[in-house]
């Protein structure tokens, strides 16, 4: 007994008699039914209804896109934070709307989604967050678009096709916009603009400025590869990260050509830097070299790189890397920076068993993994025990 009351159940078997519940449930109840409950005031029915989206596919992306449009606004908020967990892109544009909801907390809502889905919005989602900057007109709301549209790697090219609208004030956005953004994708854009002459000066100024980029960073790879000696090339690898470390985010997309460079100390310095600056455009890239580089050192500052931007797509390969001795402490201490840690619930057996590894960084991460999960859980615990003591 504790305080008169049972001892609440270990903390793994609730788990699992939430998920069942969950499962049960599903047939008796709707998906609306079950997700309406996500603003419910008992832990369990909030906990069931998350399980239910998790697990609900399609079908569960449907019916909170749903909510999104009919919902109160309490709920429209979790609708929207389930949605960015799932990362199905058929969520991108119903957010996308979202950001022109009556309630401020639903707004800001649908902006933290559309962030935490940055990775994975289609260029439909990117299209409609275009079309609706140019219909804004109060200024907060106008750079907080801005800055989603700077995450979101597909926003360019609608961006670029701004540049042709009809409208001169849309062209003098998208021009403005492009200049901010300063991607190299769209100097074919900009060039094409200077026939223009309402943004005429604007795409000279971007082109300009990202011909600059490009020559700073070229002139400093070409530097790098010149270097001979073994700790000479790595002081000079760790020196060139410094000097181009500043230009930040313009310099994503000509870093990423740069993963495929033929020397290894070039590819170690960009993926180096893409860490560091940690964009989400650069995921899905670094991915590549962590799964197909035959350097073991690009291999590691890949992996070290994926583990500072914390983005949940290379969970498995961090999995696959724990038994490779030269990567295995990375990967547990990227797999620790993973923001959305309940994706790591079906290894935490894993997690569990590594506690005990003779490595100390790993069996630490680990460690800090299993406390992350049944922190989370506990929530679950707490409402199951307390459903208890009502019913007795």
């Amino acid at each position: 007994m504790l305080n008169g009351r049972k001892r609440p159940f270990p903390l793994l078997i609730v788990l699992r008699v939430a998920a069942s519940v969950a499962v049960e449930a599903m047939p008796k109840e709707s998906l609306e039914t079950l997700i309406a409950e996500l603003v419910h005031e008992e832990d369990w029915r909030r906990m069931r209804a998350t399980a239910a989206c998790l697990k609900g596919g399609p079908k569960a992306v449907e019916a909170l896109v749903q909510v999104l449009e009919t919902g109160s606004a309490a709920l429209k908020m979790e609708a929207a934070g389930m949605l960015a967990r799932i990362k199905d892109p058929q969520g991108g544009v119903p957010l996308v709307r979202l950001l022109k909801d009556e309630d401020a907390s639903v707004r800001k809502a649908g902006a933290i989604a559309l962030e935490q889905m940055a990775g994975v919005l289609d260029q439909a989602a990117a299209a409609v967050l275009v079309a609706d900057l140019h219909e804004l007109k109060e200024e907060g709301q106008r750079e907080s678009v801005i800055g989603l549209l700077g995450l979101i790697p597909t926003a360019i090219h609608p961006l670029c096709a701004l540049l042709k609208h009809p409208d001169e004030s849309a062209r003098r956005t998208a021009a403005d916009i492009l200049e901010h953004l300063l991607d190299s994708r769209s100097a074919d854009a900009c060039v094409d603009a200077m026939g223009d002459p309402v943004v005429r000066d604007v795409a000279i100024q971007t082109l300009k400025k990202l011909g600059a980029i490009r020559e700073r960073i070229t002139t400093a790879f070409d530097a790098l590869r010149e270097v001979e000696g073994a700790s000479e090339r790595e002081e000079a690898r760790m020196a060139t990260v410094i000097d181009l470390l500043g230009i930040g985010r313009p310099s994503v997309e000509i870093l990423i050509e740069y993963l495929q460079d033929e020397d290894w100390l070039v590819r170690e310095a960009a993926a180096d830097l893409l860490g560091k600056i940690g964009d989400v455009r650069a995921v899905e890239p670094l991915m590549e070299r962590l799964r197909a580089d035959k350097d073991t050192g690009v291999k590691e500052l890949a992996i070290k790189s994926l583990g500072l931007i914390g983005d949940a797509r290379p969970v498995e390969l961090y999995i696959e890397a724990i038994p490779l001795r030269p990567l295995r402490t990375l990967a547990m201490e990227a797999l620790a920076k993973v923001k959305d840690v309940e994706v790591l619930r079906s290894h935490e057996g894993l997690f569990e068993r590594l506690k005990t590894d003779r490595d100390g960084l790993v069996s630490y991460n680990a460690g800090m993994i299993v406390d992350k999960l049944q922190a989370m859980a506990m929530q679950a615990a707490d409402g199951g025990s307390h459903e208890e003591g009502e019913d007795e």
